[in-house]
């Protein structure tokens, strides 16, 4: 599960701040894979892993165009609903940290992979559009990876990626459950916050 995770953030460089409200689902995903590429390859600060412009990339590029309410809502299910507010504040921070983190190490290990973008099939009144690609690969089979964006406050913003049939959402989901039941929503967060701070 970890190494499709790696591949997933990895690709997943597409999702950037650049987006422009009246780009279509499939367009945001495009113009953003550009962009964010386009930057890696024009900086070899980060080509070298430098920590501090990779976080960077990743924090104006790939995070703000995600529907963080949207994902934590997806992610912890019931227990969303029974968390109180501080609760879901702190889940939403370190949930977006934890991301950040991942999609920096991604980002530091690309290597001239090829996106190639299926056609989109939507509709003027959906709610929710999957932008389908394939990540062409040396020496190796192709990576399906599938993105799901919904409309809020009139922007597209990704809620889920799958890839290889495996759910960012569903996965998570059944990772923290388990910490959930056993010892409830506070401890997850701690867990989180203790993981993003490099804690065992």
């Amino acid at each position: 599960m970890k190494k499709y995770l790696i591949k997933l953030f990895l690709l997943v460089t597409f999702i950037s701040c650049n987006s422009i409200a009246a780009l279509g689902p499939e367009e945001l995903v495009k113009k953003t894979a550009e962009d964010v590429i386009f930057a890696i390859k024009s900086d070899q600060e980060i080509q070298k892993g430098n920590k501090e412009k990779i976080y960077k990339l990743a924090e104006e590029k790939i995070l703000p165009n995600f529907d963080f309410e949207k994902v934590a809502r997806l992610v912890l299910g019931r227990a969303w609903r029974s968390a109180t507010d501080d609760q879901k504040e702190g889940f939403i921070a370190e949930f977006r940290t934890l991301l950040l983190k991942t999609y920096a190490v991604a980002l530091s290990k690309y290597q001239d992979q090829e996106i190639k973008f299926k056609p989109t099939r939507m509709s003027d009144t959906d709610e929710i559009v999957i932008v389908k690609s394939e990540i062409i690969q040396n020496g190796a089979q192709p990576i399906r990876v599938n993105y799901a964006l919904s409309k809020r406050t009139g922007k597209w913003l990704v809620f889920d990626i799958v890839i290889e049939g495996v759910s960012l959402v569903t996965n998570y989901r059944s990772q923290f459950s388990s910490v959930i039941k056993k010892n409830g929503m506070d401890t997850l967060i701690k867990k989180l916050e203790k993981k993003n701070k490099g804690k065992k």
